[in-house]
């Protein structure tokens, strides 16, 4: 859940809710204001800032109000020229509508690039060059999308399964050995959640992919990479920014493990792809040079 959305929970006093409400207003304009400023500003007591931030789970003032900007800097991020619930209208031709879906996900890959952390992203690419066995865990219409990272993966000699059937069994089947790919733009739905307490229970590290904010899923990961957080949950006309957020942060992992031997997964998917790739084109962008085979 987003914090903003937290701050809109009927868990406050009237003092508390003056202040949220003074945050709402004033947004980045509180950046370098203090406790007493704010309290001056809102005829309220330093204090009642300090309950605010516990309230919201947060050790004090200052980590609060650096999580309220960071999110406002987010959200007012980016996505200013188009929706992505409903990124065409009505009566748009459908040049137009191409070209607004082009920019639909050329703004997804720059949002989801800027929630990049590079700390968690190193973490996740060397658990997976670890793995001895990759698991995908998600819904369905996730996992439909995940094909492209097994197929590359495989064919650098990574074992990845995408967890389709029985996933409660591939849990419990699980070591330390094996690295699971989390994949959830809440991080609440049931069949996932479910799955965690078993995944931590045999020492099997979490790679999660979610939307920003805290939810279940990131509370169990070891590291997370989050998916652009733009659409409703419904209403919309379909799921685009979600869907090519996941699909450009799954090619992100795969380019990061493949750097980490580059020559020989390079040498092993060329030797391998000649053998048993016999597409034909007369396209000449598309000839391959030829190479003495071994």
């Amino acid at each position: 859940m987003l914090l903003t959305e937290k701050m809109k929970e009927d868990i406050f006093s009237s003092s508390e809710r003056d202040i949220i409400n003074y945050l709402f207003k004033q947004r980045e304009n509180i950046k370098d204001k203090t406790t007493k400023q704010i309290s001056k500003e809102t005829y309220t007591h330093p204090s009642t800032l300090i309950r605010i931030a516990k309230k919201l789970g947060y050790s004090g003032w200052v980590e609060l109000k650096n999580r309220f900007l960071d999110e406002m800097d987010y959200l007012n991020s980016h996505f200013s020229e188009i929706d992505a619930n409903y990124p065409f209208d009505e009566h748009d031709s459908i040049m137009t509508i191409a070209n607004k879906m082009a920019l639909l996900n050329q703004t997804t890959i720059s949002d989801t690039l800027s929630l990049i952390n590079y700390d968690d992203l190193h973490r996740a690419t060397k658990l997976l060059v670890k793995a001895a066995h990759i698991k995908v865990f998600s819904v369905y219409h996730n996992l439909l999308i995940c094909h492209d990272f097994k197929i590359n993966m495989n064919r650098i000699g990574k074992h990845v399964s995408l967890c389709t059937i029985d996933p409660q069994f591939e849990a419990v089947n699980s070591t330390s050995e094996t690295c699971a790919i989390v994949i959830s733009y809440t991080g609440e739905s049931e069949e996932l959640v479910g799955l965690l307490p078993f995944l931590k229970k045999r020492k099997v590290p979490v790679i999660a992919l979610t939307s920003i904010g805290e939810n279940t899923l990131t509370k169990f990961a070891d590291c997370i990479l989050r998916i652009t957080t733009r659409e409703r949950l419904y209403s919309k006309i379909g799921s685009f920014t979600t869907n090519d957020s996941i699909c450009f942060l799954l090619d992100v992992l795969y380019a990061s493990v493949f750097s980490k031997d580059y020559k020989n997964n390079l040498e092993y998917k060329t030797h391998i792809s000649q053998y048993f790739d016999h597409r034909k084109s007369s396209n000449e962008v598309m000839q391959e040079i030829k190479h003495d085979t071994v």
